[in-house]
Protein backbone atom coordinates (compact mmCIF):
# COMPACT_ATOMS: atom_id res chain seq x y z
CA UNK A 1 0.00 0.00 0.00
CA UNK A 2 1.19 3.12 -0.75
CA UNK A 3 2.39 5.50 2.24
CA UNK A 4 0.48 9.00 1.90
CA UNK A 5 3.06 10.44 4.22
CA UNK A 6 6.02 9.38 1.36
CA UNK A 7 3.75 10.28 -1.57
CA UNK A 8 2.33 13.58 -0.48
CA UNK A 9 -1.40 12.74 -1.17
CA UNK A 10 -2.97 13.82 1.77
CA UNK A 11 -6.67 13.20 3.20
CA UNK A 12 -8.44 16.33 3.03
CA UNK A 13 -11.78 15.44 1.48
CA UNK A 14 -14.79 15.23 3.82
CA UNK A 15 -17.73 12.60 3.62
CA UNK A 16 -20.02 15.96 2.02
CA UNK A 17 -16.68 16.51 -0.48
CA UNK A 18 -16.83 12.53 -1.05
CA UNK A 19 -20.44 12.27 -1.60
CA UNK A 20 -20.72 15.41 -3.71
CA UNK A 21 -17.86 14.01 -6.18
CA UNK A 22 -19.90 10.94 -6.62
CA UNK A 23 -23.37 13.10 -7.79
CA UNK A 24 -21.57 15.55 -9.38
CA UNK A 25 -19.36 13.40 -11.34
CA UNK A 26 -22.97 11.18 -12.44
CA UNK A 27 -25.40 14.15 -13.48
CA UNK A 28 -24.09 15.56 -16.57
CA UNK A 29 -26.75 15.78 -19.84
CA UNK A 30 -27.40 12.46 -20.04
CA UNK A 31 -30.61 12.27 -17.62
CA UNK A 32 -31.91 15.60 -19.79
CA UNK A 33 -31.46 13.30 -23.23
CA UNK A 34 -32.27 9.71 -22.99
CA UNK A 35 -35.63 9.40 -21.83
CA UNK A 36 -37.00 10.46 -24.95
CA UNK A 37 -35.60 7.96 -26.71
CA UNK A 38 -36.42 4.91 -24.06
CA UNK A 39 -39.99 6.18 -24.45
CA UNK A 40 -39.60 5.67 -27.95
CA UNK A 41 -39.07 1.55 -27.36
CA UNK A 42 -40.62 0.87 -24.19
CA UNK A 43 -43.79 3.53 -24.80
CA UNK A 44 -45.36 3.30 -20.98
CA UNK A 45 -45.01 5.43 -18.12
CA UNK A 46 -44.90 2.71 -15.83
CA UNK A 47 -42.05 0.91 -17.71
CA UNK A 48 -39.83 4.05 -17.92
CA UNK A 49 -39.88 4.11 -14.48
CA UNK A 50 -39.20 0.42 -13.43
CA UNK A 51 -36.43 0.37 -16.03
CA UNK A 52 -34.62 3.90 -14.55
CA UNK A 53 -35.45 2.27 -11.11
CA UNK A 54 -34.01 -0.71 -12.08
CA UNK A 55 -31.02 1.15 -13.46
CA UNK A 56 -30.87 2.47 -9.89
CA UNK A 57 -30.44 -0.75 -8.13
CA UNK A 58 -27.54 -2.15 -10.49
CA UNK A 59 -25.70 0.96 -10.02
CA UNK A 60 -26.03 0.75 -5.90
CA UNK A 61 -24.90 -2.85 -6.60
CA UNK A 62 -21.60 -1.77 -8.86
CA UNK A 63 -21.20 0.68 -5.98
CA UNK A 64 -21.16 -1.53 -3.03
CA UNK A 65 -18.97 -3.68 -4.97
CA UNK A 66 -16.74 -0.92 -5.66
CA UNK A 67 -16.91 0.75 -1.97
CA UNK A 68 -15.67 -2.95 -0.29
CA UNK A 69 -12.42 -2.66 -2.82
CA UNK A 70 -11.74 0.89 -1.68
CA UNK A 71 -12.34 0.38 1.88
CA UNK A 72 -9.79 -2.69 2.06
CA UNK A 73 -7.52 -0.78 -0.81
CA UNK A 74 -7.60 2.79 0.04
CA UNK A 75 -4.67 3.65 -2.70
CA UNK A 76 -5.21 6.72 -5.02
CA UNK A 77 -5.75 5.30 -8.39
CA UNK A 78 -9.27 3.07 -8.49
CA UNK A 79 -9.55 0.72 -10.55
CA UNK A 80 -5.98 0.34 -11.54
CA UNK A 81 -5.19 -0.46 -8.31
CA UNK A 82 -7.93 -3.09 -8.16
CA UNK A 83 -7.01 -5.00 -11.01
CA UNK A 84 -3.23 -4.65 -10.38
CA UNK A 85 -3.62 -6.31 -7.17
CA UNK A 86 -6.60 -9.03 -8.54
CA UNK A 87 -4.71 -9.91 -11.80
CA UNK A 88 -1.18 -8.46 -11.70
CA UNK A 89 0.48 -5.29 -13.11
CA UNK A 90 -0.21 -5.74 -16.89
CA UNK A 91 -3.73 -5.80 -16.47
CA UNK A 92 -3.71 -2.74 -14.12
CA UNK A 93 -1.47 -0.89 -17.44
CA UNK A 94 -4.09 -1.58 -19.86
CA UNK A 95 -6.57 -0.21 -17.94
CA UNK A 96 -4.43 3.32 -17.11
CA UNK A 97 -2.92 3.01 -20.58
CA UNK A 98 -6.77 2.85 -22.22
CA UNK A 99 -7.76 5.84 -19.55
CA UNK A 100 -4.98 7.81 -20.33
CA UNK A 101 -5.14 8.13 -24.44
CA UNK A 102 -8.79 7.66 -24.94
CA UNK A 103 -11.69 6.98 -22.03
CA UNK A 104 -10.50 9.46 -19.65
CA UNK A 105 -9.07 12.41 -21.66
CA UNK A 106 -11.86 11.71 -24.80
CA UNK A 107 -14.41 11.88 -21.80
CA UNK A 108 -13.12 15.60 -20.82
CA UNK A 109 -13.01 16.40 -24.63
CA UNK A 110 -16.49 15.44 -25.11
CA UNK A 111 -17.78 17.28 -21.88
CA UNK A 112 -15.98 20.12 -22.90
CA UNK A 113 -17.54 20.41 -26.88
CA UNK A 114 -20.98 19.46 -25.41
CA UNK A 115 -20.61 22.61 -22.78
CA UNK A 116 -19.14 24.97 -25.77
CA UNK A 117 -22.55 23.47 -27.89
CA UNK A 118 -24.93 24.50 -24.95
CA UNK A 119 -23.40 27.88 -24.50
CA UNK A 120 -23.86 28.76 -27.96
CA UNK A 121 -27.51 28.15 -27.31
CA UNK A 122 -27.00 31.63 -25.51
CA UNK A 123 -24.06 32.80 -27.45
CA UNK A 124 -24.22 31.86 -30.94
CA UNK A 125 -21.02 33.04 -31.61
CA UNK A 126 -19.43 30.84 -29.96
CA UNK A 127 -20.46 27.77 -32.07
CA UNK A 128 -19.01 24.49 -33.05
CA UNK A 129 -20.01 26.02 -36.91
CA UNK A 130 -18.48 29.44 -36.27
CA UNK A 131 -14.50 28.58 -37.83
CA UNK A 132 -11.75 30.73 -36.92
CA UNK A 133 -9.31 28.35 -39.02
CA UNK A 134 -10.52 26.26 -41.57
CA UNK A 135 -7.84 25.74 -44.86
CA UNK A 136 -9.21 22.09 -45.23
CA UNK A 137 -7.38 19.78 -43.53
CA UNK A 138 -7.20 21.15 -39.76
CA UNK A 139 -10.24 23.36 -38.70
CA UNK A 140 -10.58 25.01 -35.63
CA UNK A 141 -13.94 26.71 -34.31
CA UNK A 142 -14.77 29.41 -31.69
CA UNK A 143 -16.98 26.58 -29.95
CA UNK A 144 -12.81 24.28 -29.91
CA UNK A 145 -11.88 27.09 -28.39
CA UNK A 146 -14.45 27.51 -25.24
CA UNK A 147 -14.00 24.04 -25.00
CA UNK A 148 -9.95 24.24 -24.66
CA UNK A 149 -10.56 26.95 -22.18
CA UNK A 150 -12.86 25.47 -20.03
CA UNK A 151 -10.31 22.65 -19.70
CA UNK A 152 -7.86 24.95 -19.18
CA UNK A 153 -9.69 27.14 -16.52
CA UNK A 154 -10.77 23.51 -14.38
CA UNK A 155 -7.18 21.79 -14.87
CA UNK A 156 -5.71 25.02 -13.43
CA UNK A 157 -7.80 24.84 -10.12
CA UNK A 158 -7.13 21.35 -9.84
CA UNK A 159 -3.21 21.90 -10.22
CA UNK A 160 -4.12 24.17 -6.91
CA UNK A 161 -4.61 21.27 -4.71
CA UNK A 162 -7.77 18.75 -4.34
CA UNK A 163 -9.22 21.52 -1.48
CA UNK A 164 -9.10 23.96 -4.80
CA UNK A 165 -10.83 21.32 -6.99
CA UNK A 166 -13.46 20.00 -4.51
CA UNK A 167 -14.51 23.51 -3.12
CA UNK A 168 -15.46 24.51 -7.04
CA UNK A 169 -16.69 21.30 -7.85
CA UNK A 170 -19.07 21.02 -4.57
CA UNK A 171 -19.80 24.74 -5.66
CA UNK A 172 -21.14 23.30 -9.27
CA UNK A 173 -22.78 20.25 -7.69
CA UNK A 174 -24.98 22.51 -5.25
CA UNK A 175 -26.19 25.09 -7.79
CA UNK A 176 -27.08 22.36 -10.23
CA UNK A 177 -28.77 20.66 -7.25
CA UNK A 178 -30.82 23.70 -5.93
CA UNK A 179 -31.62 24.60 -10.06
CA UNK A 180 -33.29 20.74 -10.47
CA UNK A 181 -34.87 20.97 -6.72
CA UNK A 182 -36.70 24.04 -7.74
CA UNK A 183 -37.69 22.01 -11.47
CA UNK A 184 -39.23 19.40 -9.95
CA UNK A 185 -41.03 21.34 -7.08
CA UNK A 186 -42.81 23.28 -10.26
CA UNK A 187 -43.02 20.47 -12.49
CA UNK A 188 -44.97 17.51 -10.09
CA UNK A 189 -46.99 20.68 -8.52
CA UNK A 190 -48.15 21.30 -11.93
CA UNK A 191 -48.82 17.25 -13.05
CA UNK A 192 -50.43 16.75 -9.44
CA UNK A 193 -52.59 20.27 -10.14
CA UNK A 194 -53.56 19.17 -13.71
CA UNK A 195 -53.94 15.53 -13.77
CA UNK A 196 -53.44 12.97 -10.73
CA UNK A 197 -52.33 9.74 -13.18
CA UNK A 198 -49.48 9.94 -15.98
CA UNK A 199 -49.95 12.27 -18.71
CA UNK A 200 -50.03 9.57 -21.40
CA UNK A 201 -52.52 7.91 -20.08
CA UNK A 202 -55.28 8.45 -22.55
CA UNK A 203 -53.20 7.98 -25.48
CA UNK A 204 -53.35 4.10 -26.73
CA UNK A 205 -49.65 2.73 -26.62
CA UNK A 206 -48.19 -0.46 -28.30
CA UNK A 207 -45.71 -2.16 -26.18
CA UNK A 208 -43.48 -4.55 -27.36
CA UNK A 209 -44.36 -8.31 -27.11
CA UNK A 210 -42.89 -11.78 -26.16
CA UNK A 211 -39.56 -11.63 -26.50
CA UNK A 212 -39.06 -8.12 -27.79
CA UNK A 213 -40.29 -6.86 -23.97
CA UNK A 214 -37.16 -7.84 -22.40
CA UNK A 215 -35.14 -6.93 -25.78
CA UNK A 216 -36.16 -3.38 -25.21
CA UNK A 217 -35.48 -3.31 -21.82
CA UNK A 218 -32.22 -4.41 -22.31
CA UNK A 219 -31.24 -1.57 -24.80
CA UNK A 220 -33.27 1.26 -22.39
CA UNK A 221 -30.98 -0.42 -19.34
CA UNK A 222 -27.77 0.44 -21.47
CA UNK A 223 -28.75 3.88 -21.94
CA UNK A 224 -29.50 4.28 -18.19
CA UNK A 225 -26.35 2.76 -16.71
CA UNK A 226 -24.59 4.81 -18.95
CA UNK A 227 -26.39 7.69 -17.44
CA UNK A 228 -25.34 6.50 -14.06
CA UNK A 229 -21.60 6.09 -15.00
CA UNK A 230 -19.24 8.11 -13.47
CA UNK A 231 -19.97 7.04 -9.30
CA UNK A 232 -16.75 5.05 -9.25
CA UNK A 233 -14.76 8.52 -9.30
CA UNK A 234 -14.47 8.52 -5.90
CA UNK A 235 -12.70 5.66 -5.83
CA UNK A 236 -9.66 6.86 -7.57
CA UNK A 237 -9.09 9.79 -4.70
CA UNK A 238 -9.61 7.36 -2.31
CA UNK A 239 -5.95 7.83 -0.70
CA UNK A 240 -7.41 11.74 -0.22
CA UNK A 241 -10.39 10.97 1.55
CA UNK A 242 -10.82 11.37 5.47
CA UNK A 243 -11.45 8.24 7.89
CA UNK A 244 -11.56 6.36 4.48
CA UNK A 245 -12.63 3.19 5.43
CA UNK A 246 -15.76 4.59 6.66
CA UNK A 247 -16.69 7.15 4.23
CA UNK A 248 -15.88 5.89 1.02
CA UNK A 249 -18.30 3.45 1.16
CA UNK A 250 -20.79 5.85 3.14
CA UNK A 251 -20.29 8.32 0.43
CA UNK A 252 -21.00 5.69 -2.70
CA UNK A 253 -24.22 4.33 -1.21
CA UNK A 254 -25.40 7.93 -0.35
CA UNK A 255 -23.92 9.83 -3.53
CA UNK A 256 -26.08 7.06 -6.03
CA UNK A 257 -28.88 6.44 -3.70
CA UNK A 258 -29.44 10.56 -4.26
CA UNK A 259 -29.04 9.90 -8.14
CA UNK A 260 -31.31 7.19 -7.81
CA UNK A 261 -34.03 9.45 -6.08
CA UNK A 262 -33.19 12.23 -8.00
CA UNK A 263 -33.39 10.68 -11.64
CA UNK A 264 -36.93 8.89 -10.82
CA UNK A 265 -38.36 12.49 -9.61
CA UNK A 266 -37.05 14.12 -13.17
CA UNK A 267 -38.79 11.26 -15.07
CA UNK A 268 -41.57 11.61 -12.89
CA UNK A 269 -41.88 14.90 -14.32
CA UNK A 270 -41.41 13.74 -17.64
CA UNK A 271 -43.95 11.10 -17.76
CA UNK A 272 -46.64 13.32 -15.91
CA UNK A 273 -46.43 16.42 -17.89
CA UNK A 274 -45.34 15.17 -21.28
CA UNK A 275 -47.98 12.63 -23.38
CA UNK A 276 -46.15 9.56 -24.87
CA UNK A 277 -46.24 10.99 -28.61
CA UNK A 278 -44.58 14.15 -27.26
CA UNK A 279 -41.84 12.54 -25.78
CA UNK A 280 -41.15 9.25 -27.99
CA UNK A 281 -37.74 9.79 -30.12
CA UNK A 282 -37.04 13.42 -28.63
CA UNK A 283 -33.64 13.75 -27.60
CA UNK A 284 -33.32 16.67 -25.89
CA UNK A 285 -36.56 15.54 -23.44
CA UNK A 286 -35.50 18.09 -20.64
CA UNK A 287 -35.75 21.26 -22.73
CA UNK A 288 -38.94 20.34 -24.16
CA UNK A 289 -40.79 19.03 -21.13
CA UNK A 290 -40.20 22.10 -19.06
CA UNK A 291 -40.97 24.24 -22.51
CA UNK A 292 -44.44 22.27 -23.03
CA UNK A 293 -44.91 23.42 -18.98
CA UNK A 294 -43.94 26.80 -17.97
CA UNK A 295 -43.13 28.32 -21.66
CA UNK A 296 -40.05 29.61 -23.78
CA UNK A 297 -38.46 31.13 -20.89
CA UNK A 298 -38.43 28.05 -18.60
CA UNK A 299 -37.06 25.87 -21.52
CA UNK A 300 -34.25 28.33 -22.26
CA UNK A 301 -33.50 28.13 -18.25
CA UNK A 302 -33.56 24.68 -18.52
CA UNK A 303 -30.64 24.77 -21.05
CA UNK A 304 -28.78 26.99 -18.78
CA UNK A 305 -29.30 23.85 -16.09
CA UNK A 306 -27.64 21.69 -18.40
CA UNK A 307 -24.96 23.88 -18.93
CA UNK A 308 -24.43 24.22 -15.37
CA UNK A 309 -24.36 20.34 -14.98
CA UNK A 310 -21.98 19.55 -18.04
CA UNK A 311 -19.50 22.11 -16.19
CA UNK A 312 -19.86 20.13 -13.41
CA UNK A 313 -19.25 17.02 -14.41
CA UNK A 314 -16.23 18.56 -16.72
CA UNK A 315 -15.00 19.61 -13.26
CA UNK A 316 -15.45 16.54 -11.32
CA UNK A 317 -13.56 14.28 -14.42
CA UNK A 318 -10.70 16.42 -14.48
CA UNK A 319 -10.33 15.75 -10.60
CA UNK A 320 -10.02 11.96 -10.46
CA UNK A 321 -8.33 10.64 -13.60
CA UNK A 322 -4.61 12.04 -12.45
CA UNK A 323 -4.83 9.74 -9.45
CA UNK A 324 -4.47 6.95 -12.11
CA UNK A 325 -1.39 8.06 -13.65
CA UNK A 326 0.19 8.94 -10.56
CA UNK A 327 -0.47 5.61 -9.55
CA UNK A 328 0.76 3.87 -12.15
CA UNK A 329 3.95 6.04 -12.25
CA UNK A 330 4.45 5.01 -8.56
CA UNK A 331 4.53 1.69 -9.42
CA UNK A 332 7.21 1.86 -12.19
CA UNK A 333 5.11 1.92 -15.33
CA UNK A 334 4.45 5.37 -16.25
CA UNK A 335 6.71 8.53 -16.64
CA UNK A 336 8.55 8.89 -13.40
CA UNK A 337 7.73 12.35 -13.49
CA UNK A 338 3.88 11.15 -13.16
CA UNK A 339 4.42 10.49 -9.78
CA UNK A 340 5.26 14.33 -8.94
CA UNK A 341 3.55 15.55 -5.99
CA UNK A 342 3.41 19.69 -5.58
CA UNK A 343 5.34 20.20 -2.60
CA UNK A 344 2.70 22.95 -1.64
CA UNK A 345 -0.47 21.93 -3.03
CA UNK A 346 -0.25 18.57 -2.64
CA UNK A 347 -1.56 17.30 -5.74
CA UNK A 348 -0.35 15.05 -8.55
CA UNK A 349 0.69 18.90 -10.68
CA UNK A 350 2.73 16.69 -13.55
CA UNK A 351 -0.46 14.02 -14.17
CA UNK A 352 -3.07 17.05 -14.29
CA UNK A 353 -1.12 18.92 -16.66
CA UNK A 354 -0.48 15.94 -19.22
CA UNK A 355 -3.84 15.33 -19.04
CA UNK A 356 -5.39 18.55 -19.94
CA UNK A 357 -2.65 18.39 -22.84
CA UNK A 358 -4.17 15.19 -24.12
CA UNK A 359 -7.55 15.95 -23.39
CA UNK A 360 -7.37 19.63 -25.24
CA UNK A 361 -5.60 17.89 -28.39
CA UNK A 362 -8.30 15.37 -28.79
CA UNK A 363 -10.61 18.32 -28.41
CA UNK A 364 -9.40 20.20 -31.09
CA UNK A 365 -8.78 17.60 -33.61
CA UNK A 366 -12.49 16.03 -32.67
CA UNK A 367 -11.35 12.42 -33.08
CA UNK A 368 -12.30 11.42 -29.74
CA UNK A 369 -16.09 10.02 -30.45
CA UNK A 370 -14.55 7.58 -32.42
CA UNK A 371 -11.76 6.24 -30.55
CA UNK A 372 -14.18 6.09 -27.49
CA UNK A 373 -16.74 3.95 -29.95
CA UNK A 374 -13.67 1.74 -30.44
CA UNK A 375 -12.93 1.16 -26.48
CA UNK A 376 -16.55 0.69 -25.38
CA UNK A 377 -15.66 -3.27 -25.05
CA UNK A 378 -11.92 -2.50 -23.43
CA UNK A 379 -14.37 -0.46 -20.87
CA UNK A 380 -16.70 -2.90 -20.23
CA UNK A 381 -14.15 -5.52 -19.67
CA UNK A 382 -12.60 -3.61 -16.81
CA UNK A 383 -15.78 -2.90 -15.34
CA UNK A 384 -16.36 -6.52 -15.37
CA UNK A 385 -12.48 -7.05 -14.36
CA UNK A 386 -13.38 -4.95 -11.46
CA UNK A 387 -15.87 -6.67 -10.25
CA UNK A 388 -14.95 -9.71 -10.40
CA UNK A 389 -11.89 -8.40 -8.80
CA UNK A 390 -13.93 -8.78 -5.12
CA UNK A 391 -14.12 -12.62 -5.51
CA UNK A 392 -10.33 -12.99 -6.89
CA UNK A 393 -9.43 -10.59 -3.68
CA UNK A 394 -11.61 -12.73 -1.25
CA UNK A 395 -9.93 -15.94 -2.62
CA UNK A 396 -6.32 -14.75 -2.38
CA UNK A 397 -6.36 -12.38 0.51
CA UNK A 398 -8.99 -14.30 2.49
CA UNK A 399 -7.51 -12.69 6.05
CA UNK A 400 -7.39 -9.39 4.47
CA UNK A 401 -8.64 -6.00 6.54
CA UNK A 402 -11.62 -5.37 5.04
CA UNK A 403 -13.54 -2.35 6.79
CA UNK A 404 -16.73 -2.81 4.73
CA UNK A 405 -18.38 -5.96 3.23
CA UNK A 406 -20.21 -6.01 0.21
CA UNK A 407 -23.85 -6.32 1.31
CA UNK A 408 -25.70 -9.43 0.20
CA UNK A 409 -22.25 -11.32 -1.25
CA UNK A 410 -21.76 -13.23 -3.52
CA UNK A 411 -25.10 -12.24 -4.91
CA UNK A 412 -24.53 -8.43 -5.25
CA UNK A 413 -21.32 -8.16 -7.09
CA UNK A 414 -22.48 -11.24 -8.96
CA UNK A 415 -25.51 -9.54 -10.36
CA UNK A 416 -24.00 -6.29 -11.23
CA UNK A 417 -21.24 -8.39 -13.30
CA UNK A 418 -23.92 -10.39 -15.04
CA UNK A 419 -25.46 -7.37 -16.14
CA UNK A 420 -22.19 -6.23 -17.24
CA UNK A 421 -21.33 -9.39 -19.06
CA UNK A 422 -24.84 -9.21 -21.00
CA UNK A 423 -24.07 -5.26 -22.31
CA UNK A 424 -20.67 -6.94 -23.33
CA UNK A 425 -21.96 -9.75 -25.40
CA UNK A 426 -24.65 -7.18 -27.03
CA UNK A 427 -21.74 -5.20 -27.96
CA UNK A 428 -19.94 -7.60 -29.56
CA UNK A 429 -22.78 -8.58 -31.80
CA UNK A 430 -24.38 -4.92 -32.20
CA UNK A 431 -20.37 -3.32 -32.96
CA UNK A 432 -18.30 -6.48 -33.82
CA UNK A 433 -15.74 -4.07 -36.38
CA UNK A 434 -15.77 -1.37 -33.39
CA UNK A 435 -14.90 -4.57 -30.79
CA UNK A 436 -12.21 -5.71 -33.04
CA UNK A 437 -10.24 -2.40 -33.37
CA UNK A 438 -10.72 -1.49 -29.79
CA UNK A 439 -9.15 -4.26 -28.97
CA UNK A 440 -6.36 -3.87 -31.10
CA UNK A 441 -5.31 -0.71 -29.37
CA UNK A 442 -5.97 -1.72 -26.40
CA UNK A 443 -3.08 -4.81 -27.39
CA UNK A 444 -1.35 -1.29 -28.72
CA UNK A 445 -0.11 -0.85 -25.03
CA UNK A 446 1.49 -4.47 -24.46
CA UNK A 447 5.30 -2.89 -26.11
CA UNK A 448 4.92 -0.17 -23.85
CA UNK A 449 3.98 -1.60 -20.69
CA UNK A 450 6.86 -4.30 -21.30
CA UNK A 451 9.35 -1.66 -22.08
CA UNK A 452 8.43 0.15 -18.44
CA UNK A 453 8.71 -3.14 -16.78
CA UNK A 454 11.91 -3.74 -18.65
CA UNK A 455 13.33 -0.23 -17.21
CA UNK A 456 11.84 -1.01 -14.05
Amino acid sequence: MIDGKKTGLKPRLSLTDATLLVIGSVIGSGIFLTSGIIAKSIPSPEWILFVWFLGAVLSLFGGLTFAELGAMIPEAGGQYVYLREAYGPLAGFIYGWTAFLITQTGGIAALAVGFSEYLSYFIPEFGLDKYLFNPGIISISAGQIVALSSIIILTVINYFGIRSGSMVQNIFTILKLLAIGVLLLAGLYIAVAVSPSFAGDEVVREMPKGLALPAAIGIALIAILWTFDGWYSVNTVASEIKNVSKNLPLSLILGISAIGIIYLLINLFYVSTLPMQEMAGVVRIGEKATTYNFGQTAGTLMSGLILLSILGCLSATIIFGPRIYYAMANDGLFFRKFATVHPKYHSPSVAIIWQGVIAALLCLTGTYEELFTYVTFAVLLFFLGTVTAVFVLRKKRPDAKRPYRVWAYPWVPAAFGLIIFWIMINTIVERPVETIIGLILITAGLPVYFYWRGKK
